[in-house]
């Protein structure tokens, strides 16, 4: 199954190298993105994922995140199902990112 896990560190130096080549997808929900929205992502709720995959760039690598990481695990796991070649989870999800002081978050 071709997708991975990535830190925090990680999904911010890929968006730093090469912005047009990944995809930042936010699969939380609307009031959590009241919270702390993640400039320049694509934000989908999960349960609204399968209904817009057409929106999900294929040639792009995807980066999932979510409040913890478990959501984003789902999301990435289902995207490599549906034949996204490059996906990955970013561990922690936006905690993960506050507590490491990431420039994703």
């Amino acid at each position: 199954m071709p997708f991975r896990t990535i830190t925090a560190r990680e999904a911010a130096d890929l968006l730093a190298a090469s912005p047009s080549d990944v995809l930042l997808l936010d699969c939380r929900q609307p009031e959590e993105l009241a919270i702390a929205k993640v400039q320049g992502s694509l934000d989908i709720p999960m349960r609204e994922i399968p209904g817009r995959l057409p929106e999900i760039d294929r040639a792009r690598d995807v980066l999932v995140l979510c409040h913890s990481g478990v959501r984003s695990l789902q999301v990435a796991v289902f995207l490599a199902r549906q034949g996204y070649p490059r996906v990955a989870s970013i561990e922690g999800g936006i905690l993960g990112c506050e507590r490491r002081s990431s420039p994703v978050s």
